[in-house]
């Protein structure tokens, strides 16, 4: 009975990850076709951010006792970030802020300090998904290489940005989907 509750528990984390993955990358794909925010395309971006938190500790703990109890770590400071970035969501739809850029203007050194930690958890979890070995390695890489090109790309072309924001989505969205997958015990 107790295996039959934990797969229901991993199909729905799986199909979560995947559901809010791609409706943060939609509400991504809005914002450009729009040239900035809507508030429509906030309220889309507030749900699917505020998702990802228990995502993020739902993944680290399926992979439990495979990855590395210092893995939680980079998973709460990930999950954290996003805490943050969906506040910033919130503040946008208050202030009636109407894009990206004003955004980050209007929050400075905070928007900074949380990519940093973002990208450092990022890359840290992502490593620990490949070194444990539960989910597909290839969902780590991406995570990883996905928070690096967000970094990268900030204040880079439009279509660089949703490439690294693609990458981002599909390394989560692809932990969900290897868990939706993956035989059961």
């Amino acid at each position: 009975m107790a295996s039959i509750e934990r797969s229901r528990a991993h199909a729905l984390l799986g199909a979560s990850a995947v559901l809010f993955s791609v409706l943060y990358y939609v509400s991504d794909l809005l914002e450009a076709a729009q040239g900035g925010f809507s508030s429509g395309q906030l309220w889309l971006t507030l749900v699917a951010e505020a998702a990802i938190p228990p995502i993020v500790i739902g993944l680290y703990l399926v992979q439990r006792p495979r990855i590395a109890r210092s893995a939680l770590i980079p998973a709460v400071g990930y999950a954290y970030a996003y805490v943050f970035f969906t506040g910033t969501v919130v503040y946008a739809l208050v202030e009636g802020t109407p894009d990206y850029a004003t955004l980050s203007e209007q929050l400075g050194l905070w928007m900074t300090v949380h990519g940093v930690l973002m990208f450092i958890a990022g890359v840290w979890f992502g490593a620990a998904v490949v070194r444990a070995g539960v989910l597909p390695r290839w969902t780590g890489v991406a995570l990883a290489l996905g928070v690096t090109l967000v970094v990268a790309t900030q204040g880079a072309p439009e279509g660089l940005q949703l490439v690294a924001a693609a990458v981002r989505a599909l390394g989560i969205a692809g932990m969900g989907a290897g868990l939706l997958v993956r035989p059961r015990a």
